[in-house]
C-alpha cells in the first residue's frame, strides 16, 4: 500500500507540475538477490537460476512475470536485465546475478528476459555496459578496472549487448568503471570513447543511455558528482542517475543546468537528449493514470502463472 501511495503521489505531482509526458517510474528488479518490489510481489529467480535451466522459454516468462508485477505497481521500467558475463569468481558484485560465465550462455538467456519484460510493457534496461563481470572492486565503493584488450573485450564483455542492440534494446546502462582498452584516462559512465564511439557508433545504439547511480564510490571518491554528471552528458549519456542523497541531486542538477545556461551544454545536445527520451516515452505509451491497488491486488495473485 505505501508503494502504490508513493507512485500515484509522484504521479500526481508530475501531473499538477504541468510536467509532460509521465515520469519513469524505476527500480532495480532484476530477481534473486537484487529484489526491490514489496515483499508481497513475491520471489523470483536470481539471473543465474534462471540461465541454469538453459531454456530461453522460461526466461522470457520470469522476465514478463517481474515486468507485470512491476506494472501493478505503476513502476514503467527494470534496471535489468544484467548482461554482464560473470568470468571472474572474486568479483564481489555480480556473481549469480549474472546468467552465466560464457557470452554465449547470456545471449542465450538474458535477451528473452529482455523480451519478457518489455512484453508486460515495461522497458528494459540492459547493464552494466561495457562490462561489469571480470571485476574485483565493486563500483560501489571504488573504481574497477578492466584490463583486457580489444579482441577479448570483443568476444566475451561487449557481445551480450551487441546482440541485444541488434534485438532492439530500448536503454543502456552506462557502469563506472575504466576499461583501459577502450579508453584508459575516463570511466565508460563519462567517456566519449565509450559511449560516442563504440556504443553509438560501433553498436549503433540509438535509444537511451543512462549512467549508474553517480553517487557510487566509483565516481564521489575520485570526482565532483557535478562535474562529473555534466561529463556523462558531453560524452553521450541521456539521463543521470543520481540515487541518494538530496544534496547530490541538488549539486547535479544545478551544475548541469549551469552547463546548459552557458553553453557548455549546448541547446543541440539537450534537445537530442530529451528527443530520444520523448520517443521512448511515447513508444511504450507511459501514462500518468493512477495506479489501481484492487487491480494490483489481482495481478499478484497471477503473478506466478507459468513460472
Amino acid at each position: 500500500g505505501q508503494t502504490i501511495d508513493l507512485v500515484n503521489g509522484l504521479k500526481r505531482a508530475s501531473g499538477a507540475a504541468g510536467i509532460e509526458p509521465p515520469l519513469f517510474v524505476a527500480v532495480d528488479q532484476e530477481g534473486g538477490r537484487v529484489s526491490r518490489l514489496p515483499a508481497e510481489a513475491g520471489e523470483f529467480p536470481s539471473a543465474r537460476s534462471i540461465g541454469e535451466k538453459g531454456d530461453p522459454h522460461y526466461a522470457r516468462t520470469i522476465g514478463a512475470a517481474i515486468g507485470r508485477a512491476m506494472a501493478g505497481y505503476g513502476m514503467n521500467m527494470n534496471f535489468a536485465p544484467v548482461l554482464d558475463v560473470d568470468t571472474n569468481p572474486a568479483n564481489p558484485v555480480i556473481g549469480d546475478r549474472a546468467f552465466g560465465t560464457t557470452a554465449e550462455a547470456v545471449i542465450r538467456m538474458g535477451l528473452p528476459m529482455m523480451e519478457g519484460i518489455r512484453d508486460a510493457g515495461v522497458i528494459p534496461v540492459i547493464k552494466h555496459f561495457p562490462g561489469h563481470g571480470d571485476t574485483e572492486v565493486d563500483s560501489h565503493l571504488g573504481l574497477p578496472v578492466v584490463a583486457h584488450d580489444r579482441e577479448r573485450l570483443n568476444r566475451v564483455e561487449l557481445a551480450p549487448f551487441a546482440a541485444a542492440i541488434e534485438q532492439g534494446a530500448d536503454v543502456v546502462m552506462v557502469a563506472h568503471l575504466l576499461m583501459g582498452a577502450l579508453d584508459p584516462n575516463v570511466p565508460a559512465s563519462m567517456s566519449p570513447v565509450v559511449i560516442g564511439e563504440v556504443l553509438r557508433e560501433e553498436l549503433k545504439f540509438d535509444g537511451v543511455v543512462i549512467t549508474d547511480d553517480m553517487t557510487m564510490g566509483a565516481v564521489t571518491e575520485h570526482y565532483d558528482i557535478g562535474r562529473a554528471s555534466i561529463d556523462a552528458l558531453l560524452a553521450g549519456a541521456d539521463i543521470v542517475l543520481v540515487g541518494h542523497e538530496p544534496e547530490l541531486q541538488r549539486r547535479a542538477l544545478q551544475a548541469i543546468r549551469r552547463a546548459a545556461e552557458s553553453g557548455e551544454l549546448s541547446r543541440d545536445a539537450v534537445d537530442a537528449r530529451v528527443y530520444r527520451i520523448l520517443r521512448l516515452k511515447a513508444k511504450y505509451g507511459l501514462s500518468n493514470d493512477p495506479v489501481d491497488p484492487a487491480a494490483t491486488a489481482e495481478r499478484r495473485a497471477r503473478s506466478d502463472d507459468g513460472i
